[in-house]
């Protein structure tokens, strides 16, 4: 659940997928008349419905009674994504921190904004924003800091053919944007 409600991730029709999935193998010429090729249509439809389908969730959080007020850091969150220019998986990591206001959140939450936001054709640039934004929106904290670390292998396998090249993308919002301190303790624990 976001914000009370259940994520819903649209009808999948998996019979429409793979019948488009073999006209578009077929119009690439690759021809799917053997054994191995046979069912690549149907796989393919249910690879991409499965990257297309975050689980749901709800946003756990409780009442900061130790009024904790120093960084909360989850790093090296596991992402994966498909770019949305080539359909094409980009992978990485993602480190998401926040300065606690009145609530604290629950820390596997944190993980699951990320997959939430990742399960969709995407760009990096974005997806950072939108993990930040809507931490900010639903836990109010004082501050939060997300930098997104990924390779893209429409850049890796294809077009510029480079191979080891990594983006990093990052939102600060609030004190971590504001006070040179804080932004410089959350950009040095995320890079030790």
């Amino acid at each position: 659940m976001l914000n009370g409600s259940t994520v819903s991730t649209g009808g999948v029709d998996l019979a429409a997928a793979e019948l488009a999935a073999g006209q578009f193998l077929e119009a690439l010429g690759i021809h799917l008349d053997n054994e191995s090729l046979r069912g690549t249509p149907g796989r393919m439809a249910r690879a991409y419905a499965e990257l297309f389908s975050p689980r749901p969730f709800e946003l756990t959080t409780f009442p900061n009674d130790e009024e904790y007020d120093e960084l909360v850091l989850v790093r090296d969150i596991p992402l994966r994504s498909v770019c949305e220019h080539h359909l094409l998986p980009f992978t990485g990591v993602a480190h998401v921190g926040y300065l606690p206001g009145p609530r604290i959140v629950g820390l596997s939450k944190l993980a699951r904004i990320v997959e939430h936001f990742s399960c969709r054709p995407q760009v990096q640039e974005r997806l950072t924003k939108q993990v930040a934004d809507w931490l900010q929106t639903n836990l109010r904290p004082r501050g939060v800091g997300v930098v997104v670390r990924a390779d893209h292998t429409c850049m890796t396998l294809r077009g510029a053919q480079s191979p080891g090249a990594q983006t990093i993308t990052s939102t600060l919002l609030g004190v971590l944007r504001d006070d040179a301190r804080s932004r410089a303790e959350f950009l040095s624990l995320v890079n030790p």
